[in-house]
């Protein structure tokens, strides 16, 4: 289990210096817009929280494990809106901790809105080495980090009751992270793009309701024009997460997705990531519980069975003349 543990640290270690995608991943991101897109916030008309939690890979020690949390309302100016976002990210010997603040601004277009958002916070980065099992010493793997990084965000959302589509970047600031480095090897905070959309189509009025929807990573989208030379290079691939999913009678929730990288279907040495299934169940009162599971369509099917989450979240003012109309997104 160490050696395996060690390969599995290792190569997301390489992978984060080769500036691939930093960002944790969620099965069910559409319970949790807000940590990618502050534009989102408000468009649930009312008070909406959530917490979720996600274990990745869970037989391997060492292995993701992520929790966010998310809060936000439009206030009696409807066209303003203001929310909060918290994700703690552990990954082996490091742990990522970071919190924003939340502004977006909604005009309406008809029976839809446009809504531009900001958002600033702090993130705290930490990492012990030590913990790593290395057969050979390694001097990139080398004592402890602990930064303070500060960054803010932009997105922007349009929706109406039946259709959304988003762009956003949380993290606008890329950070260098090496400390005076005397070799080859560099670490760095990469921005990240993504994009949104869904539609909902009635099947039986609002009683069975069909929605399918998709999210889209990019890291090197104006890698071309870093300032540094080295950080022109991205190696990430382009990520993207199709979803379909059915609405029975506004209170159950089954969805099915499959997550890979665009350039999986074109180069023979990328693979598909997972499949993956959701559950969720809304309660009258609006408190809202569910779990997804994810099978990995990679080689790691050979050590684990996959990741999971749960979630819980609450619907303030659920089905009240304030939300007369329940939001699918």
């Amino acid at each position: 289990m160490k050696k395996i543990w060690t390969t599995v640290m290792l190569s997301a270690a390489c992978w984060c210096v080769a500036v691939g995608q930093q960002d944790p991943m969620f099965t069910k991101y559409m319970f949790n817009s807000l940590i990618f897109n502050p534009g989102y916030a408000g468009s649930r008309d009312h008070m909406s929280v959530a917490l979720l939690h996600r274990t990745q890979w869970y037989e391997i020690n060492g292995a993701p494990q992520t929790q966010s949390f998310t809060l936000h309302t439009p206030l009696r100016n409807e066209r303003v809106a203001i929310g909060m976002s918290l994700v703690n990210d552990k990954i082996g010997p490091t742990n990522t901790l970071g919190g924003n603040l939340i502004y977006a601004y909604r005009i309406p277009i008809g029976a839809a809105k446009l809504s531009f958002g900001l958002q600033a916070g702090i993130e705290q980065y930490r990492a012990d080495w030590s913990k790593l099992n290395i057969e050979s010493p390694d001097e990139a793997f080398d004592g402890q980090e602990n930064r303070i990084l500060p960054n803010f965000g932009a997105g922007i959302y349009y929706y109406s009751k039946y259709f959304y589509i988003g762009a956003s970047s949380p993290q606008l600031v890329e950070y260098d992270l090496r400390d005076s480095a005397t070799t080859g090897i560099y670490a760095r905070q990469a921005r990240h793009y993504y994009f949104m959309s869904g539609v909902v189509i009635p099947l039986q009025g609002d009683f069975i309701l069909f929605k399918p929807s998709i999210l889209i990573k990019n890291v090197g989208l104006f890698a071309s024009k870093a300032t540094l030379q080295q950080f022109r290079d991205i190696g990430a691939p382009t990520e993207f997460d199709i979803d379909l999913s059915v609405l029975f009678y506004e209170t159950l929730w089954v969805g099915a997705s499959f997550r890979s990288a665009i350039e999986a279907f074109t180069d023979k040495s990328s693979s598909f990531d997972s499949a993956d299934i959701w559950i969720s169940y809304v309660m009258e009162n609006g408190l809202r519980v569910g779990a997804a599971y994810d099978y990995p369509l990679t080689k790691l099917s050979n050590v684990t069975s996959g990741a999971f989450e749960v979630m819980i979240g609450y619907e303030f003012n659920f089905k009240t003349k304030k939300a007369a109309t329940p939001r699918y997104f």
